[in-house]
């Protein structure tokens, strides 16, 4: 098996480490600087398809919506939205990392089928949680592919979106009806409680990291939010 070739590397904001570009062959790979492994591949990405159909499948029919999408990656996620949604859908979403976007205009927009070119995406260079803390009422549907999961590994900061006070953040964000889908690696049972107390109704999926069955499970909660603020 022929080597992996560093591409390119970008420094995580806040000392959160670095991140590096590979390819090898036609495939390629982001990693985690000192050892911290493959974050995305464009290998594999089923669960990533699935957040955006999970977290779209309740967009109101015909009519204009926004969407929020925190963490670009490879563009999956972005781009099964996109199908996923009417021509009237305006898709905002966020990358803390500047390179990241570079990324995939120069290498790997092609796999996604070239989802920043859409008129209806907008792209936000920055935090999502400055986004959610500033929104109220305004989304639709907010999907969070951002780090690991409820327990950030790039970034520690990260960790604020999945606390009381993040996922409160994102339920004011949320118009009512809207629906708020997280991707994590694993299952985490208390982040499971912390939706509900929150004030979603929650449902828990299984799915393949690199679909049709095959591939690490990863989980992805879909927390709807049915009424008014919750005080």
């Amino acid at each position: 098996m022929r080597p992996w070739k560093l591409i390119e590397s970008s420094e995580i904001p806040d000392d959160g480490g670095e991140l590096r570009l590979y390819q090898r062959g036609e495939e390629f790979s982001i990693m985690l600087a000192g050892g911290g492994g493959e974050l995305m591949s464009s290998r594999m990405h089923g669960s990533e398809d699935a957040l955006a159909e999970l977290g779209c499948a309740h967009l109101p029919a015909g009519q204009a919506a926004r969407v929020l999408i925190g963490g670009l990656g490879m563009g999956f996620t972005l781009a099964a939205a996109l199908r996923a949604s009417g021509p009237q859908v305006e898709i905002t979403v966020a990358e803390l990392i500047p390179a990241v976007v570079a990324w995939n205009r120069q290498h790997l927009g092609h796999f996604a089928g070239q989802p920043l070119d859409d008129a209806r995406c907008v792209v936000s260079v920055g935090d999502v949680g400055a986004i959610l803390r500033g929104e109220r009422a305004a989304f639709d549907a907010i999907l969070l592919d951002v780090d690991n999961g409820p327990e950030g590994l790039t970034h520690h900061n990260n960790n604020w979106l999945y606390s009381q006070e993040g996922l409160q953040a994102a339920f004011s964000a949320l118009r009512p009806g809207g629906v708020l889908a997280v991707w994590s690696a694993g299952p985490e049972q208390t982040f499971h409680e912390r939706l509900r107390r929150t004030g979603f109704r929650v449902e828990e999926h299984r799915v393949r990291a690199h679909g049709r069955g095959k591939g690490a499970r990863h989980t992805i909660w879909v927390a709807m939010r049915e009424g008014g603020a919750k005080g």
